[in-house]
């Protein structure tokens, strides 16, 4: 009783000092009452040890239940240390309760050299698989930055490279594999207003369009002829997506859902 006592209070010591972050939406579908609320709660905590940094954090459900087993949606921790000038680290993340199978993310970088590695990976009963590996590399340019990021998907075998182009307000990525390519060109107009269109291969055109209100508002729009027109609008800790579905000129319905942050 003792050692859970002091687990306990050792546990809620730390919680006191790292406050939770409440995040309210809005759920899909027509609900009476609060039912159509999604409250999640999440929480994350970091200390030190030795050389190492470490860090940990729940994401839970925030809905009354007496299913305790539903709360949880993901539990992560996460480790990093350097090695050899090497920045290292290593996250795995399990999905609710089930700790039979986790998702695992391994990054390295290395600042000297503009070099950073990524590797995501699989454990569970069934064995181990790595499921993507991406490398990026960077170096400057006649006063712009450069990035070049060779990608390899395993489960599906795609390959393809992706290359960025950033010059004070210009920013151009290609992303080109064997069968498709495609090109962004993001330009800030002023400070308020950025725009970004994007086409590929296929003849796929798109435009993005961000507006910034205020320090802590933006509006973006994404609009996808034929598909579908997409805005968010940010104020501080309120999100709000609308997704509307676009047949030539007509919107055939609207998906709305509304969050918002809340620190204690």
């Amino acid at each position: 009783m003792k050692i859970t006592t002091f687990v306990l209070a050792s546990f809620l010591g730390v919680a006191a000092a790292n406050k939770p972050q409440l995040s309210l939406s809005v759920r899909d579908g027509s609900f009476d009452g609060l039912e159509g609320l999604d409250p999640t709660l999440s929480w994350e905590c970091s200390q030190s040890t030795g050389d190492v940094d470490l860090s940990y954090g729940v994401k839970a459900s925030a809905r009354p239940t007496t299913d305790l087993a539903s709360l949880p949606r993901s539990i992560w921790g996460k480790a990093r240390t350097d090695v050899s000038g090497w920045g290292v680290s290593a996250r795995a993340e399990v999905q609710g309760t089930d700790f039979t199978n986790a998702n695992l993310d391994f990054d390295a970088d290395n600042e000297d050299a503009d070099l950073s590695l990524h590797l995501t990976a699989s454990v569970g009963d069934a064995g181990s698989s790595v499921r993507s590996i991406e490398a990026t590399k960077g170096f400057e340019s006649n006063g712009a930055r450069v990035t070049v990021t060779p990608r390899l998907n395993l489960e599906n075998d795609d390959r393809d490279v992706v290359i960025n182009y950033n010059n004070d307000r210009t920013n151009v990525k290609l992303t080109a594999s064997v069968d498709n390519q495609e090109v962004t060109v993001s330009q800030q107009i002023d400070d308020d207003n950025r725009v970004a269109p994007t086409i590929n291969n296929r003849g796929d055109v798109s435009v993005e369009w961000e507006r910034r209100l205020s320090d802590d508002s933006s509006l973006t729009a994404n609009l996808k002829p034929n598909d579908s027109l997409d805005v968010e609008w940010r104020d501080a800790a309120w999100t709000a997506n609308i997704k509307m579905p676009i047949d030539g000129t007509n919107i055939n319905g609207a998906n709305v859902s509304i969050k918002r942050d809340v620190n204690f």
